[in-house]
């Protein structure tokens, strides 16, 4: 809800009748909104025109709602930069058209070995039909990625041929989570709360950037491949 400070003043002459300015309010605005507007407003009239003023912070979301929707619409993954492992940016649009499954990865985990990889069969089966891997490693789970980038990187394309990029390591939940991170956890939340609960979390994207959907840990990554073949248009 608007702090009550925030006014909407909507001010306006009309040289008509008062059973014009009652048709006015009905083509203009929802009988939701009519109530809303006649409960704050103060009519004077000044012969012969009637002059309306209506000053409510109920009705000042209209505007306000419409503008915060078409922002929160307008947003997408591709807006952002991200760095690599190297420590280079990475601009995201540069995946635009493409599916993108985005994990959290950890290499000291009980979960790495499935995930690893099953990720790396996801990705070689679909890469040229345009699904692209995003892996971000984070220590945040049990201290459970504590290797240099180089190491993370060493670790997991020796061990599991993983071709798909390995970006710098991050912070995906608290006051230093990545942009990323907040954007794909306020776009994706959960029953308990939209903090990333461990590692090998995972989020859909669709080729324009819009999260689609968000797993759990121990979602495998295959049991999503029908979602995957769905986005890509694959039968």
């Amino acid at each position: 809800m608007l702090c009550p400070t925030t006014r909407f003043h909507f001010r306006r002459n009309l040289t008509v009748t008062t059973s014009s300015a009652s048709q006015l309010l009905q083509k203009h605005f929802s009988a939701d909104s009519r109530q809303t507007l006649l409960w704050s407003s103060q009519i004077s009239l000044l012969s012969p025109s009637i002059k309306i003023e209506f000053s409510s912070p109920v009705s000042s979301t209209f505007g306000l709602n419409r503008t915060m929707a078409s922002q929160s619409e307008s947003k997408s993954l591709h807006d952002f930069t991200v760095k690599d492992a190297k420590g280079n940016d990475v601009d995201l649009s540069t995946y635009k058209g493409k599916v993108l499954m985005i994990v959290n990865v950890a290499s000291q985990c009980g979960l790495t070995n499935s995930n690893y990889t099953e990720l790396a069969q996801l990705y070689e089966k679909y890469k040229t039909q345009g699904l692209e891997i995003l892996a971000f490693p984070c220590n945040q789970f049990g201290a459970q990625e504590p290797g240099t980038n180089d190491e993370i990187v060493e670790f997991a394309c020796t061990r599991f041929k993983s071709e798909y990029p390995i970006f710098d390591k991050v912070d995906v939940n608290g006051e230093k989570a990545a942009p990323i991170y907040k954007y794909l956890k306020s776009s994706k939340g959960e029953l308990f709360g939209d903090n990333i609960k461990w590692n090998f979390s995972k989020f859909l994207v669709d080729k324009e950037g819009k999260v689609v959907d968000r797993y759990a840990p121990t979602t495998s990554p295959l049991s999503i491949e029908k979602d995957v073949k769905k986005l890509l248009g694959v039968a």
